[in-house]
């Protein structure tokens, strides 16, 4: 099939959300498909442009009339889906519902192409409450028609348990993962008396990072500790939210044992893993209202064959002898639990890689395929 894989942003090689979309291209090429990525650019004069592949479909401009027409100009997509004979559509959700993404998938569908859109984590209203006016009204817009656009697609394809969004047959799904792009991390002999962890995210609230510090000033006021445990914070993220991370960081007096990187890549980022005994995942997603999410970084820390903790409920991962469950509120975390963990049974690397052999990227979409045109 000739598939177009649909975003509404540019893209940064190293911004996470682009390698998943670059893996999941990927993963539909190796199951014999012909995929273009339609997608958004920013030119050296400032112009926006619609682009479908290395092609230009539209130049929307440059300036407040180029971010304008990016919102409300389609017509030119959907031209360009119908007309360069696109069988499929997965499209990648914006939030960005609205009476023109609304005829453009109409068009879509009446031409006989069919068209699914993937939702990144759902429910996502309570993240925006702590975004500005411009992002609040923008939602607000989303709320009002997104049953309407939903009704245009194929089907819904979230990473949730729940079997229809916006009154849309849903196509349940995990994050993938590629085996070949994501090394396994070197083992390493424990340093007696020493845990270290990793947390590596594009950091906002929902993350919970602030838990983990809280907790680690929590540990350090024991005199009876039976090992130092450093953390290294690995990403950028929303201003606010770093900077009260530090704040925390330094009025508990840990600054010795937390560390914060930046974003790092390639073997800088491989030796952050090579070091660690575990990572961290998300401890916040209920402050979004998320109880059930499938995310990319636990399959990621899974792939490197490092163990880990998270608070969500995650299907593929709640009975995984190399996880621990943290509870999804607004404690503490227990460093204490980390450590008498860390300290016990050992994993290989190689035994947690291979326990997640199956969700691979290629799996993934398959399934997406298969379930999407079944009632063609």
């Amino acid at each position: 099939m000739k598939i177009l894989f649909l975003v509404f942003h540019g893209f940064d090689a190293f911004n996470g959300i682009s390698k998943k979309i670059g893996y999941q291209i990927e993963a539909l090429r190796i199951l014999g498909h012909q995929v273009e990525l339609g997608s958004l650019a920013v030119d050296e004069r400032g112009r926006w442009k619609r682009m479908g592949g290395d092609r230009v479909v539209e130049d929307l401009g440059a300036g407040i009339v180029g971010k304008l027409k990016k919102r409300w100009r389609y017509g030119s997509l959907a031209r360009y889906i119908v007309e360069d004979g696109f069988d499929f559509v997965y499209m990648r959700s914006d939030h960005n519902a609205n009476p023109f993404t609304i005829r453009m998938a109409r068009r879509v569908r009446r031409a006989g192409i069919a068209m699914v859109m993937e939702i990144p984590t759902y429910p996502y209203d309570q993240e925006y409450r702590t975004l500005g006016l411009k992002e609040k009204t923008e939602l607000a817009i989303d709320r009002i028609y997104r049953r309407a656009l939903a009704r245009q697609l194929r089907a819904v394809v979230t990473f949730s348990d729940l079997s229809s969004i916006f009154g849309q047959r849903a196509i349940r799904i995990s994050n993938g993962v590629s085996f070949e792009r994501i090394p396994v991390r070197r083992e390493h002999d424990p340093v007696r008396g020493e845990v270290h962890l990793v947390a590596v995210a594009d950091i906002s609230f929902w993350h919970g990072f602030d838990r983990l510090v809280r907790g680690m000033a929590v540990y350090y006021t024991c005199k009876q500790r039976s090992a130092d445990v450093y953390l290294s914070i690995v990403g950028r993220g929303r201003a606010e939210t770093l900077d009260e991370l530090r704040r925390t960081v330094r009025q508990n007096g840990l600054e010795r044992w937390v560390r914060f990187t930046g974003p790092l890549f390639g073997e800088a980022l491989d030796r952050e893993f090579d070091r660690a005994d575990m990572a961290v995942g998300s401890l916040g997603r209920h402050r979004s209202g998320i109880s059930y999410i499938k995310t990319l970084k636990n399959r990621e820390y899974a792939v490197r064959g490092i163990p880990f903790v998270y608070s969500e409920c995650d299907s593929d991962f709640e009975r995984m002898p190399y996880v621990l469950k943290a509870p999804a509120d607004e404690s503490p975390l227990d460093v204490g639990a980390l450590v008498a963990f860390c300290s016990g049974r050992r994993f290989s690397a190689a035994e947690i890689r291979e326990s997640v052999r199956f969700l691979s990227w290629e799996n993934q979409m398959r399934k997406v395929l298969d379930e999407s045109l079944k009632t063609a």
